[in-house]
C-alpha cells in the first residue's frame, strides 16, 4: 500500500536520542559533504535534529574533535567567509535504500533558506526548527 503525503506528514517526527545508531547514520551521512569543503576531521555539535516520515533535518555547528575551531580560511569557503554566518550547516536527509541519502545542504546562510521551497513544503510538520 502507497501512502499518501498526508499518512507520511502525518507521522510523528522525534529526536533521535545521543548514542542511537539513528542518530549516528544521520551525522555520518553529512560529515563526507562536510569534510569535502573543510578537510577531515570533522565533528559535530548537533543544535537540531528531527526525523520522521522518511525524512530528517540537522542543524550541526562542525567542529574539530575535541572541540577545536575549524579555520574557515583554509577551507573552500575562504573566499566566501565574510559572507556568511561561520560553518553553521543544514542538511536534508531521506531515508531510502536502506540508509540515510543528503538531499539538499547549505554551510554558513544569513537566511531561514528553505521558507517557500516547495520542497520543504512536503515535510512533515516540526522536522524543522520555524
Amino acid at each position: 500500500m502507497l501512502a499518501t503525503s498526508a499518512d507520511i506528514r502525518a507521522q510523528s517526527v522525534h529526536e533521535p536520542a545521543r548514542g542511537t545508531a539513528e542518530r549516528t547514520e544521520l551525522l555520518n551521512a553529512v560529515r563526507p559533504m562536510l569534510e569535502a569543503r573543510v578537510g577531515p576531521p570533522v565533528e559535530f555539535v548537533v543544535d537540531w535534529m528531527r526525523s520522521g516520515g522518511g525524512w530528517a533535518f540537522v542543524q550541526l555547528s562542525p567542529q574539530r574533535p575535541g572541540g577545536g575551531a575549524i579555520d574557515l580560511s583554509r577551507t573552500t569557503f575562504a573566499s566566501d567567509a565574510e559572507y556568511m554566518d561561520g560553518l553553521l550547516t543544514f542538511a536534508l536527509l531521506r531515508h531510502q535504500y536502506g540508509r540515510w541519502n543528503l538531499i539538499d545542504f547549505v554551510v554558513g546562510p544569513t537566511d531561514v533558506f528553505w521558507q517557500g521551497d516547495p520542497l520543504y513544503a512536503q515535510l512533515p510538520r516540526g522536522l524543522t526548527p520555524y
